[in-house]
């Protein structure tokens, strides 16, 4: 069965022209007969022009509105679907696993660290060509945050709402986040697989270098990016806020990046632990690196692809317009007699 679609539909709002011509057109023919009028009665007007129609005109503008309703609805994009197209599409399959703890706020890394990574994360994805994409984030525990997917868009519409709050339990589970992330990949596929870790590295909660181990043992590449400075920087309370996070006794609490821990997991997982500052995150390094990864067929779609068919209705709509030119609005002198629109007696 053949589909149907268009493909700029927005344009069908040029519609809206049509009535207004309509109207404007009223306008002036009222006003062109309330002049006629002031001469005397019609009848006799009507003899005085023999070569007058006020019925043409009427033709003329009925022929011009269905001209600019074939040309708006080619210029709308009418497509059917007729051809069934292969399409294969080869990549690798990304995981970033993405630090939500409350130490990411520590703004060593301007605005912060969770920001920066969010906006580094979003380039990546601008520049990600049939690569499967998916979101894992983690503080006290690990959830996934979007399935693995070529639906770019939706990844930059979920990385958008990524906050501290999203994640309810804090601390900073390096290993829980790496488990669920190779977890998350497409199962029974031979793509290259990778994660990308993307935290401080203040890790309280579990053993993430045998997590990473235990990934590369199924063959996933576990990176890292270290978010932060060493001499770190106070956490703030809440976004925004001047007010920064106090132990027990009172004093700020300094978060500070522990580089040690993030080489250690990418070495682990046979990554390359890449860390961040104020200039670079380090993200094209690591793409560079997945870029040199096997690509393999992730998936083949059949689909119905559209022939394009505005031509039909952008010619019918010129045809409309030259007729409209061509018809005039007064008899001519030799066909004056001959009545096209009146049924023979």
């Amino acid at each position: 069965m053949n589909q149907f679609r268009l493909d700029h539909p927005d344009l069908l709002y040029l519609y809206l022209i049509l009535p207004i011509l309509g109207i404007l057109y009223w306008i002036s023919y009222s006003r062109k007969k309330k002049a006629l009028a002031e001469f005397g009665e019609m009848n006799i007007i009507s003899q005085l022009m023999p070569y007058a129609s006020f019925t043409r005109p009427f033709y003329k503008f009925g022929i011009l509105l269905l001209a600019l309703s074939f040309i708006i609805f080619g210029l709308a994009g009418p497509q059917f679907g007729s051809k069934i197209q292969t399409i294969k599409r080869e990549g690798v399959e990304i995981i970033i696993a993405l630090d939500v703890s409350n130490s990411m706020m520590a703004q060593d890394i301007q605005p912060n660290r969770l920001e920066r990574a969010k906006r580094a994360i979003s380039k990546m994805v601008d520049e990600l060509n049939n690569d499967k994409i998916g979101l894992v984030v983690f503080a006290g525990e690990a959830y996934t945050q979007l399935p693995i997917t070529t639906d770019y868009a939706s990844a930059k519409l979920f990385l958008s709402s990524i906050s501290t709050d999203i994640v309810p339990i804090q601390g900073t589970a390096i290993g829980a986040a790496i488990n669920l992330s190779a977890k998350s990949f497409t199962p029974d596929t031979e793509a290259s697989k990778a994660i990308i870790v993307i935290t401080d590295g203040e890790n309280h909660e579990d053993d993430a270098i045998t997590a990473a181990k235990a990934a590369l043992d199924q063959g996933i590449t576990v990176h890292t990016i270290a978010m932060g400075l060493p001499e770190g920087a106070p956490i703030p309370v809440s976004s925004g806020s001047r007010d920064f996070r106090r132990d027990e006794n009172g004093n700020v609490v300094i978060s500070r990046l522990d580089q040690k821990m993030v080489e250690q997991i990418a070495t682990a997982g046979g990554g390359k632990p890449v860390i961040a500052n104020n200039t670079t995150t380090g993200l094209n390094v690591l793409f560079t690196e997945i870029n040199k990864m096997n690509k393999t067929e992730l998936e083949q779609r059949v689909y119905a692809a559209y022939d394009e068919k505005f031509q039909l209705f952008i010619a019918i709509g010129l045809l409309l317009l030259f007729l409209e030119f061509i018809v005039l609005e007064r008899k001519n002198r030799h066909l004056k007699d001959i009545n096209l629109f009146k049924a023979p007696k």
